[in-house]
Formats: C-alpha cells, structure tokens, sequence
C-alpha cells in the first residue's frame, strides 16, 4: 500500500510539473507573466510533499492493514489526484474565485479522506495501538478542515485571503507532527 500511493503521488508531482509551459521570451518578464501558474504549482508541491511525508509517517506505525483500510487509501489518493487539474485551473486562471474555492474543495476532501484512512488504520488497529496514542485528540488534524471552509467561503468574497488560508495551512502543516515522528522513533529502536 505505501509503495502503491508513493507511486501515485510521484505520478501527480510529475503530471503537475509536466504542465508547465515554458516562458514565451527570453527575460524576467516572460518568466513574471507564468507567476500564478508557478505559485500555485509550488503551493500544489507543497501540499503533496505535506501528504506524502504524513502519510509515511503514519504507515511507519501501521502494522496491518485489511480492505477498508485499502479502500480508505484509495479515497484520499482520489482527492489527491485532482489537486493537478484544480492547480492548473487556479494558475491559469490567475488565482480567480471559482478555482479557488474549488481547490479548497479538494484540500478539504483529501483532509476528510486522510482522517477517515486514519481511522480506518486506528480501527484495525486497536485504540491503544501506537498509531492512536501518537495522534492522541489531533487538533491540528480536526481543525484543518474548518481552515479549509473558511478558504472556500473567502473565495467568494476575497481570492486573495482564500489563498492565504491555503498557504497557512500549509504552513502549518510543514513541519510533520512531533508526537507522530517521535513514535516513529521509538517503533524504529530496538
């Protein structure tokens, strides 16, 4: 399953930086006039590398999975497989309203989904498996989604503030969760 999905999110960085168009020109200028479509391929980056890393993590910590767990995986990798077309349309779009709160649409699924493989993992697992007690009560986790509503309702009124949601969340979640890679620490020692 861990190597099916690394797979899967290569395969998105790959169609994303694909669909990048080379500059028209030869100066900054040329270059300046791709900025949405750069930005929002970063930001894209960004956030698959958010999930790749937690996702690894988290498997790190799994020590079996059964067919909801498998399906589970699949649902987020769906969400995640639309985060290139929403990124395209976001860029080429110059950041405008309705790409923007449809690439909320998506972040806020592929977190719905990520909580519900968790879950899936948790339950297979048992409430005292290492996985559970890592994430503990996840208010990180619980609260992105609300960040990712707030980012789609701004959408309509300001694109730009919808943007920075995006970009906080992010932000956020760069750094992977201490108490989940400290359990991945202490599964790795003998």
């Amino acid at each position: 399953m861990e190597a099916f999905s690394d797979a899967v999110i290569a395969i998105l960085i790959t169609v994303m930086v694909l669909g990048l168009r080379v500059p028209h020109g030869t100066t900054w200028s040329a270059v300046a006039d791709s900025g949405p479509v750069l930005l929002s391929y970063v930001l894209s980056f960004v956030y698959l590398g958010i999930y790749w890393n937690n996702h690894h993590h988290m498997l790190m910590l799994t020590e079996r999975v059964n067919g909801l767990v498998l399906w589970a995986n699949l649902h987020l990798l769906f969400w995640l497989s639309l985060i290139p077309f929403t990124t395209g349309w976001l860029g080429e779009n110059r950041f405008a309203a309705t790409p923007a709160a449809a690439y909320g649409i998506v972040l806020l699924a592929a977190a719905v989904a990520y909580f519900g493989l968790r879950t899936a993992i948790i339950r297979e697992q048992g409430a005292s498996s290492k996985l559970a007690k890592a994430f503990g009560r996840d208010l990180k986790g619980k609260a992105s989604p609300l960040f990712y509503l707030l980012g789609i309702v701004l959408a309509a009124v300001n694109r730009w503030l919808s943007l920075a949601v995006y970009v906080a969340v992010a932000l956020w979640w760069l750094v992977p969760d201490r108490r989940v890679e400290r359990a991945v620490a202490g599964a790795s020692q003998p």
